[in-house]
């Protein structure tokens, strides 16, 4: 039926602007549920689009967390957290608490990525706060997530365990299933592992996402005690990665392959698998998991180092948005006709870009990839560039 429901918004009458707009949010609601990203990128992004042209502000604040959802899956956390900001800032113009809760906890989600754990940490105690008084399920799940994500990086399973033991009513159980089972897998509880795969797998079959089948493999190589099975699953889950669009995810098994081969003693076959890993959570900006992978590598016994940060240009979340629609080639009054922004504002703004990322001409940002941690690389493709469905 989920599927019926994405089917049906592709059939729906163009000239029909307002409800197409509320379809696709209903329908993007339908690919979340099933794990699809590219459909809920595709149509988060387009009613998003209709609902901006159209000036529905109520529908934009809805919109704007389920697409920065989707962003997050896909590696665009930059642009993710350029829209969740957004989002925040007009929810509270119009009083939508609940969509405030459910953007901050996004925020939280796409620190505990990062690593960088305050942050992360206050985001999760203030969502969590707003969705107990409101019933929010999903958002403490959410923020559950987000902590067991952090944890994990930091390297404390048993936290990380904890945390996911919150996690149990919300489709978070699904998207979170790679945390849980590598939680409890790290922590020695090995019979929880494998429950939480065997939940996880029927839905991963049936939803037909290949990064889910990605997860099931991956998940399947960790628990498996046989050590030519492992061989076998993680190539496997590498080849189903190679089929979805989810670069964290696909970085973290070619880390646990890595990891695998230099405990079976092939130091230099790892070595492939670790580089791979660590050049894409350096990309990412996934800092505490790129450490990992940079010890596996030295332990591999290869050096790697670090990322230069004083090559990243600062924009803020604002800017971010702003130069996103002008590399797009809208002008400063359309940019601020999409974000409820006077044109005053926008020409501001604009000319910070300009300043920070060192360029001065709209043709220059449009080279630009806006959604690498360094932004002053040119767009050529890599892992953080947006993928082919976008």
């Amino acid at each position: 039926r989920l599927r019926a429901a994405l089917d049906l918004a592709r059939e729906l009458d163009d000239d029909a602007a307002g409800a197409q707009t509320v379809t696709l949010l209903f329908a993007g609601r339908a690919a979340l549920y099933l794990g699809d990203d590219q459909a809920a990128y595709r149509t988060h992004q387009e009613a998003a689009a209709r609902a901006r042209a159209s000036g529905a502000l109520s529908i934009v604040t809805q919109i704007l967390p389920r697409l920065a959802t989707a962003e997050i899956w896909a590696g665009r956390w930059p642009s993710a957290a350029a829209n969740a900001r957004e989002g925040i800032r007009l929810a509270r113009e119009i009083g939508q608490h609940d969509l405030v809760a459910q953007q901050l906890v996004l925020l939280g989600l796409i620190a505990g990525l990062r690593g960088s754990e305050d942050e992360c940490r206050s985001l999760a105690a203030e969502s969590r706060e707003l969705a107990s008084a409101r019933g929010l399920g999903i958002v403490s799940e959410l923020a559950h997530s987000a902590l067991a994500v952090l944890e994990l990086g930091l390297g404390r399973p048993e936290e990380a365990l904890r945390r996911c033991r919150e996690i149990s009513t919300t489709p978070v159980v699904f998207w979170g299933a790679l945390d849980r089972i590598e939680a409890a897998v790290r922590a020695g509880e090995r019979e929880t592992a494998r429950a939480w795969l065997e939940a996880f797998a029927p839905w991963a079959e049936s939803g037909g996402s290949a990064w889910a089948r990605a997860v099931a493999l991956h998940c399947r190589a960790l628990l498996s005690e046989d050590e030519s099975e492992a061989e076998r699953l993680f190539p496997a889950a590498l080849g189903a990665h190679a089929e979805a669009a989810r670069p964290f995810e696909r970085a973290r098994t070619e880390l646990a392959y890595g990891e695998f081969l230099r405990r079976t003693r092939r130091r230099v076959e790892a070595r492939e698998h670790l580089r791979a890993a660590l050049d894409t959570f350096e990309g990412l900006g996934a800092t505490l998991w790129a450490e990992r992978a940079r010890v596996e590598l030295r332990a591999s016994g290869q050096t790697a180092r670090k990322r230069d940060p004083s090559t990243r240009a600062e924009l803020t979340a604002q800017e971010l948005q702003i130069a996103r629609f002008v590399a797009e080639g809208l002008t400063n009054r359309d940019v601020a006709a999409q974000l409820f922004l006077s044109p005053r504002t926008i020409d501001f703004h604009l000319r910070n870009v300009f300043r920070k990322l060192g360029i001065s001409s709209r043709t220059a940002l449009a080279r630009l990839d806006l959604d690498s941690e360094n932004l002053g690389a040119p767009n050529v493709a890599s892992l953080a560039t947006p993928p082919a469905w976008a």
